[in-house]
């Protein structure tokens, strides 16, 4: 049986084995995992878009159970679409009703989306340690549209250790890009590690290069 924990989640290679540990994880992650370490990320992610302006249509990447879109709804958005690549946590997303319409899909890969076609864009706890890299930020940026906004969560050492920052600095002259740190769990199992902590990526888009000609 695929153990279920934090630590087996940073080891994770392939989305194959992202699929393995969630299809396992599914039914109790909002129970051993978001409740027992005080899970604050989807929280400040959802408070920080709010503040900043964002509005639905929104799209939650990395949606998981539905932490993401649970949070959204109590800041006042309730336009909430959800991708995750495993069809179990979706599942258990879907049995809340958080969302309008969930769909699988790997970023690696691309998502069978239009350009454009979101208002805002929400990831928490899916751009870390053994999950997405820089390299997927494009993909999912892609999709939202102009005068929109996303809000990414990065792991601060999968931010450092994955540079980040130059996949930042590349990002086309339409997205303009603040950052914030904040604490991913409650007081009780904040550490010093790294693991502890995650950056905002506060993505604004201006235009859009392929709508906006």
């Amino acid at each position: 049986m695929t153990e279920r924990s934090l630590e087996t989640a940073y080891r994770l290679r392939t989305p194959e084995d992202s699929r393995k540990l969630y299809a396992a994880w599914a039914r109790d992650y909002d129970s051993s995992f978001a409740a027992a370490m005080d899970y604050q990320l989807p929280f400040s992610v959802a408070q920080t878009f709010v503040e900043l302006g964002g509005k639905g249509p929104v799209l939650d990447v990395g949606a998981g159970t539905g932490l993401g879109a649970f949070a959204l709804r109590q800041q006042g958005v309730h336009q909430i679409d959800g991708t995750d690549i495993s069809t179990e946590m979706l599942s258990v997303a879907d049995e809340k009703n958080l969302y309008e319409r969930t769909f699988i899909a790997d970023i690696t890969a691309g998502m069978p989306v239009p350009d454009g076609a979101y208002r805002g864009v929400i990831s928490s706890g899916t751009f870390t340690l053994g999950h997405l890299g820089p390299l997927a930020l494009p993909e999912v940026l892609r999709v939202i549209a102009p005068g929109g906004l996303g809000v990414i969560s990065v792991g601060l050492a999968h931010y450092r250790a994955a540079s980040f920052d130059l996949a930042i600095a590349d990002l086309p002259e339409n997205i303009r890009v603040t950052e914030i740190e904040v604490p991913i769990y409650g007081p009780v199992h904040q550490g010093s590690n790294g693991t502890d902590a995650a950056i905002l990526i506060c993505a604004y888009v201006s235009y859009h290069p392929l709508i906006d000609r």
